[in-house]
This record gives C-alpha cells, sequence and structure tokens, in this order.
C-alpha cells in the first residue's frame, strides 16, 4: 500500500519535471548565436571587477587572458579586490602593474577596518564599484579564463540591444576526473536553463563569472540592500532586483566566444560546499516562479532518493526505481544533447552513472542550504 502511494507521488512529481525539461529544450533550440558585426567599432567603457581570496594560483592566468583582449585598452579597467587572502594573490597582482597600467589593486581588509559581515564577496564587489572609472560593470572570478572577443561581444551586443544587465555562459573545465565530470554536466545543465529561459522571454538563472550591468542601474536598485545578508546572490539575487524593475532590459549573450572557462572544486568537500552555498538563496527570490521551480526539481529528487528504501519491504521497489532513473535520464539527455553541443561537451556513456551523485548531492545540498552551515573560502557561513 505505501509503496503504491509512493510511486504516484514520484509519478506526479515526474510528469511536470519531464515537462519543464522538454519546454527548456525547445526553447534553447530556437536560440541563434550572436555574432559580431563586421567592421564593429567598440565605444563601451568596461571596468572588470575580480574579487579574489587565496587565488595566487590562478590569478595570473586569469589576468593574462583578460589583457589579451581583441578590445582598445582605453576601453577598460580591471579592478581585483584582495578578499582577506593568507597567501600571495596581492603580490601576483602587483608584479603585473608595472605592465598593464589599467589593472587595480583593493585591499578589502583596508576598506572595511575589521568589521564582520556575512557575504565578503558582495562587499568586495561593492567598493569596487565605487572606485571604478566605467560606466558598465564587469563581474569574473579569479579562477576563470576568457576568449579574446570577451568584452568585444559584450561591447557590440549591448550596442545592439537596450539592455541594462547581461548574462553570458559559463563552462567548467574538465580535469580528467570522475567530480570534474560531473561538476562539467551538473553546470552544463544549469547553463543550457539559463539560456533557454531567455529564449523563453523570462530571466531566472545568470552566473556572477559572467555578468555584465550597468552602474548607475546599480545603485538606482541600491545594490546589494537587503540582498548584503545573504553570503551567496551577488549574480542571481541582483539580477531579480534589476528585473524588477527593468523586466525587458535583462538578456543574454549567447556566442561560443563569450563563454568564460572556470575550475570545477577540486574535492568532494569543497564541491558539496559550492552548492550548499547556491542553494542557500533557492527561498530568497522575489520573483517566486524560480522558487516553485527549484522545489519541484527537489521533491522529484528526494522521491527517487527514498524510493530504494522500500526494498525492505518490497522488492519490487528496486524494479520501479530502476524504471523512474531510466525515465529521469532519457528526459535529461534530451535535453544535454544540444547544450553539450553548444559548450563542446562530449558526452560518454558512463555518464549516465553519475545520476545516482547528482540525486544524492540534491537531495543533501537542498536540505543543508537552508537549515545548515557551511565552509566557504575557509570561513563558515551561516
Amino acid at each position: 500500500m505505501w509503496l503504491n502511494i509512493f510511486l504516484w507521488l514520484t509519478l506526479l512529481a515526474f510528469i511536470p519535471y519531464a515537462i519543464i525539461i522538454f519546454l527548456y529544450r525547445r526553447w534553447f533550440l530556437q536560440l541563434t548565436e550572436f555574432a559580431l558585426p563586421q567592421n564593429f567599432q567598440p565605444q563601451i567603457k568596461f571596468s572588470v571587477i575580480i574579487p579574489a581570496r587565496n587565488e595566487e594560483k590562478n590569478i595570473v592566468a586569469c589576468l593574462q587572458s583578460i589583457f589579451q583582449q581583441n578590445y582598445p585598452v582605453h576601453l577598460y579597467e580591471v579592478i581585483v579586490v584582495d578578499d582577506h587572502s593568507s597567501d600571495n594573490t596581492s603580490n601576483r597582482v602587483k608584479e603585473l602593474q608595472p605592465i598593464h597600467s589599467n589593472l587595480k589593486l583593493i585591499i578589502l581588509a583596508n576598506e572595511l577596518n575589521e568589521t564582520k559581515i556575512n557575504s565578503y564577496k558582495k562587499k568586495a564587489i561593492e567598493v569596487a564599484i565605487q572606485q571604478s572609472n566605467n560606466d558598465w560593470i564587469v563581474t569574473t572570478d579569479a579562477d576563470c579564463l576568457v576568449t579574446d572577443q570577451w568584452l568585444l561581444l559584450f561591447a557590440a551586443f549591448i550596442q545592439q540591444h537596450n539592455s541594462v544587465f547581461v548574462a553570458a555562459p559559463v563552462k567548467m573545465i574538465d580535469t580528467g576526473t570522475i567530480l570534474s565530470a560531473f561538476q562539467n554536466l551538473d553546470f552544463m545543465v544549469l547553463q543550457g536553463i539559463t539560456a533557454a529561459s531567455v529564449s523563453a522571454g523570462f530571466h531566472s538563472m545568470c552566473n556572477g563569472a559572467n555578468l555584465v550591468y550597468k552602474k548607475n542601474i546599480f545603485y538606482e536598485v541600491n545594490g546589494f540592500e537587503n540582498i548584503d545578508n545573504i553570503a551567496s546572490g551577488d549574480d542571481m539575487l541582483l539580477m531579480n532586483k534589476i528585473k524588477e524593475k527593468y523586466p525587458k532590459q535583462i538578456d543574454a549573450l549567447f556566442a561560443k566566444n563569450a563563454i568564460v572557462s572556470t575550475q570545477p572544486m577540486h574535492d568532494w568537500k569543497s564541491f558539496f560546499n559550492q552548492r550548499i552555498r547556491w542553494a542557500s538563496k533557492a527561498d530568497k527570490y522575489n520573483d517566486k516562479s524560480i522558487f516553485w521551480v527549484l522545489l519541484l526539481v527537489y521533491i522529484f529528487n528526494l522521491l527517487l532518493f527514498i524510493l530504494p528504501f522500500f526494498v525492505f519491504t518490497n522488492i519490487q521497489a528496486i524494479f520501479y526505481w530502476l524504471i523512474f532513473l531510466l525515465l529521469k535520464t532519457l528526459v535529461e539527455l534530451s535535453f544535454a544533447l544540444p547544450v553539450a553541443k553548444f559548450f563542446s561537451i562530449k558526452l560518454k556513456w558512463w555518464h549516465a552513472s553519475l545520476q545516482l551523485i547528482h540525486i544524492a548531492y540534491t537531495v543533501f545540498a537542498g536540505w543543508l542550504g537552508k537549515f545548515g552551515t557551511y565552509q566557504w573560502k575557509e570561513r563558515k557561513v551561516k
């Protein structure tokens, strides 16, 4: 009896879940890649902001990729904000300053005067915006690499569209490990959903590793005010605030040469802490449609997580669980295939086995994001 009830609940969750995935697939396939206009002459001035904490191993490569831009040097500046690093992050930046006059360094500790806060990344961005010279803010992370057309594509897109906030795609670097492969696929799907939602006429997701927005709009919505107590959300929660005032001017740049590559987490503990951090903002959106979709995804995965435990009372539970697992995989694969093609990611047969990890991490990260604490950048966060 209880197994039958549980199977019906799982089916009732699977049906809307499958419908949503198929809609995302349809919307994604409708996208047209943005092409750089011939003889384009950029006019936009950018301030590229990079919050960095203990990133001495990554910051130089990140900055070098930015300074290799096919973009006039006088039209952009780069601001690195050292967020209380205990390594040589600041020294690595200082070594490059004599070569690049448009590179600035801010020491966040000097700006805070030992004030304790819950979101240092938001504060780092806020301080950098205050000290920036240009009208458009670009954010990325210290472990990211960009293409030489990155800023050029942003400028061309902005000059063609009346945008105030533009998100662009991000790709995980595959280092060859199972953990890396899992993150790459999981993150790829999230990015595909981001692009698909734009195609459908609404924008629900973005990533702070590849964002552009107007500085005056940031101040018009009072920046991170009312969301600065949340450790995460310097990207999606800010976008949500801007979207409330400018619903028709939130855009996404869909172009392969605009993709920013970012490092995966190098161990499972760091990965789970990252995902818990992301999950912590799930119920903070004013646009509740995002919350309900996330809740549906969570409930469906929770049901799949619990279902095999019915084997202790009914051996058939495993059979039904395998059927739902297969259906989930096929539905998600229909969406993942075109997304993987855009990101030039080769899907492999053994990737299907990562479903088990995906279900478990969704359940635990979602729960701890709401009710637990986590470690991020050597800090304990509520």
